[in-house]
């Protein structure tokens, strides 16, 4: 019959924290990148609004003035 070495699962406890902080660790590092990501497009976004804006003001101006 085979023997079990039960001697094995003395360290396992520990692994499993270990993989639970990983896990966490893991988490945190994509959920950091997702809030970089969107607040790079939101900046982005608000940069190209405030140049149509001012497009849109320039060219009023001008039209304005040929007026």
């Amino acid at each position: 019959m085979v023997e079990f070495n039960w001697k094995a699962l003395d360290n396992f406890p520990l692994l499993m924290y270990i993989l639970a902080a990983k896990t966490v660790l893991l988490c945190l590092a994509f959920a950091g990148a997702k809030i970089y990501q969107s607040k790079r497009v939101e900046a982005k976004l608000k940069r190209e609004r405030e140049e149509r804006l001012r497009k849109e003001a320039e060219k009023t101006e001008s039209e304005k003035k040929d007026d």
